[in-house]
């Protein structure tokens, strides 16, 4: 399933390291230097299918993956020029959001505001947000409008809606934190808020603060602690050096001097992951093993359609083993002498970590 995070900030914050990280591209990073958005895939880590991958010693292991952008810095107002509403539009097409706020001094690498401030450049960027929702809510309550007058109800309470979250809007804040009723949402759905986008901040810091964070990311963090959001800190420029080692030894050498003990990265595609909602099932064959990508609470024959959409179509039942019980019994033969082997049918939802085996008719 095609799911995407956008990458975002302002310029200089670091955000295109990280994504060579995340993506393992090798794109050009420096101020001014992006003027297309970059797309990339992350594969997600997870020691499960390690572990599944050691035990049947299958030809191939292939882990889930993750679509990522990769968007050009934002600026102040940007939103008013024909680039920024470029870069906006990339931003609507895009799940959530992990948005880069740069926590380090550098003075080869001049902030554009000309100061180390994550918390204005936070503002900065969820003002840019807000404004292009603003223009967006504007035309969806004009619509609403016309058909109110002509005695539609159902329009009429979508105006009231519209009008309310445009005063909460114009006040400064994001779309995400507006009470809404989950009745009244389907007034929203096809308006593609950019504000109301699940965020992972990442707090960029230099390399000695990668463990502990410094005052700027303690800043944040003071700041959002109230909030329903997720922070993470990552020293981006030693993870991009962190990625190129390919001695396992060296890696963990490396991380050992910056005083953590696993890359940065793994952690925020962990909680992008999460973020936008999804869970890991596993195949495992004599030819691979492989751990694929569903949205919490889909069915067995909707996560078959991952796989192909012919099982979808031709779902009979799925052959279900959990993880742990796998893992600690050794086989799929010993699941079913212990009971630990379920056939489930069209109803059944699949939790994190079942492993599958589809059986349908063409």
């Amino acid at each position: 399933m095609s799911l995407k995070c956008g990458i975002i900030g302002l310029s200089g914050t670091g955000k295109t390291t990280l994504f060579n990280c995340l993506s393992k591209n090798k794109m050009q990073v420096g101020m001014g230097v992006g003027t297309k958005t970059n797309l990339g895939q992350i594969e997600v880590p997870d020691p499960r299918l390690d572990r599944l991958y050691e035990m049947v010693k299958p030809e191939k292991k292939i882990p889930t993956t993750v679509e990522i952008a990769d968007i050009p810095g934002l600026s102040k107002s940007g939103s008013n020029k024909k680039e920024g509403n470029r870069f906006l539009a990339d931003i609507r097409q895009t799940d959530a959001l992990i948005h880069v706020l740069r926590c380090f001094e550098d003075d080869t690498v001049p902030h554009i505001e000309g100061s180390i401030d994550p918390l204005r450049d936070k503002e900065i960027i969820d003002l840019e947000l807000i404004f292009k929702d603003l223009e967006t809510l504007e035309k969806k309550l004009d619509k609403y409008k016309k058909a109110g007058k002509a005695g539609d109800k159902e329009a009429q309470h979508g105006a009231r809606l519209i009008s309310a979250l445009t005063d909460h809007l114009q006040s400064g804040q994001r779309a995400s934190t507006f009470d809404i009723d989950n009745h009244d949402k389907k007034y929203l759905d096809d308006c593609f808020l950019l504000s109301l986008k699940p965020v992972l901040y990442v707090c960029n810091v230099d390399d000695y603060s990668a463990s502990t964070g410094n005052k700027y990311s303690n800043n944040v963090q003071e700041a959002l602690k109230n909030e329903d959001s997720v922070i993470l800190v990552i020293a981006a420029k030693a993870e991009a050096e962190i990625s190129e080692l390919e001695d396992p030894n060296e890696r963990y050498e490396f991380l050992q001097d910056l005083n953590i003990e696993e890359p940065g990265v793994n952690k925020l595609v962990r909680k992008a992951y999460h973020l936008l909602d999804l869970q890991t099932f596993f195949t495992i064959k004599h030819k691979e093993a492989r751990a694929w990508t569903i949205r919490k609470g889909m069915t067995a024959p909707q996560a078959a359609g991952v796989i192909h959409n012919d099982l979808q179509h031709g779902f009979i039942r799925a052959e279900v083993m959990k993880y742990d019980d796998y893992v600690k019994l050794g086989s799929e033969q010993a699941c079913k002498n212990e009971g630990k082997f379920y056939v489930e049918g069209k109803n059944y939802v699949v939790q994190d970590g079942d492993i599958l085996n589809i059986r349908f008719n063409v």
